[in-house]
C-alpha cells in the first residue's frame, strides 16, 4: 500500500535535510543493476539510523541484514575513526555488491561484511568476544526476528540500542496470520520484547516511499 502524497513528502524531506551523495546514489543504482530487491531503507530513514547511532555515541555497531550496503553506509558514517561495524548477509551475491558499495564509500576499513546465515554467524561473534555492541540494527528475514533480538541482547550491554525494521507489515501485524511466517515471526518478536525485563521498547508506524510500515526501538536497561 502506497500513497503519492507519502512519497512526495519523503522526497521533500530527503531533498531538504537528507540529500543523497555520490556514494549513496551509486549504492542504490548498483544494487538495482545487480538485481537486488529494492527494499533498502528510504534516504530519510537512513539518516534517522545515522542520527540514532551518533546520538548513541556508538563505537561498535552490528547490522543483521546487509542487502546492498545502503543502510550500512549510513550507519558506518556515524562511527568515530576507530569505530567498527559488522554486518551479516545471507546471500554471497548480495554481500559482494555490498562490499563494493562500502569500499567506494571509503568505509571498507571500518565495515566487515560476513556471509552466511545469521543464526550461524551470530554465535561466532559471541565466541570471538566481538561484543558488546552499542547499537544493533535488524533488517533481515522476519521469521527469525525473535531469534535475532535474542542474539542482539546476548551481544549487548546496558544502554545498547536495538532497532528492528519492517514491523508493521502493512498493518497486518495487529492480527494473527498463521499462514504468513513474516507476521508470525514479527508477533513472536513483540511477545519476546514485551516479556523481557532487560528491554525497554516502543514501536512506531511509518508511511512514505516504502509504503506503510514501521520500526521497533528498544534499549537494554541498566
Amino acid at each position: 500500500m502506497t500513497n503519492p502524497q507519502w512519497t512526495a513528502v519523503d522526497q521533500y524531506f530527503t531533498d531538504t535535510i537528507a540529500p543523497a551523495d555520490e556514494a549513496l546514489t551509486a549504492a542504490l543504482a548498483d544494487s538495482t543493476a545487480a538485481g537486488l530487491p529494492e527494499i533498502a531503507v528510504a534516504p530519510n530513514q537512513g539518516k534517522l539510523l545515522h542520527l540514532l547511532a551518533r546520538t548513541q555515541g556508538a563505537r561498535k555497531i552490528l547490522e543483521i541484514g546487509t542487502l546492498g550496503g545502503y543502510s550500512t553506509i549510513w550507519l558506518a558514517r556515524a562511527l568515530p575513526a576507530d569505530g567498527r561495524l559488522i554486518t551479516l548477509e545471507y546471500s554471497p551475491a548480495h554481500a559482494d555488491v555490498a562490499r563494493a558499495n562500502i569500499a567506494r564509500a571509503g568505509l571498507d576499513k571500518t565495515v566487515e561484511v560476513r556471509t552466511g546465515a545469521a543464526l550461524d554467524t551470530l554465535p561466532q561473534l559471541e565466541t570471538e568476544g566481538a561484543g558488546p555492541f552499542d547499537l544493533v540494527f535488524i533488517d533481515a528475514d522476519k521469521v527469525n526476528n525473535p531469534h535475532y533480538v535474542a542474539w542482539a541482547l546476548k551481544l549487548s550491554r546496558p544502554g545498547t540500542v536495538i532497532i528492528v525494521d519492517n514491523v508493521v507489515r502493512n498493518g497486518r501485524v495487529a492480527t494473527p496470520h498463521p499462514d504468513d511466517e513474516a507476521i508470525t515471526g514479527t508477533r513472536a518478536m513483540f511477545d519476546l520484547v514485551a516479556a523481557e525485563p532487560r528491554l525497554d521498547a516502543t514501536a512506531l508506524q511509518t508511511v512514505g516511499t516504502k509504503g506503510y510500515d514501521g520500526l521497533l526501538l528498544a534499549r537494554v536497561v541498566d
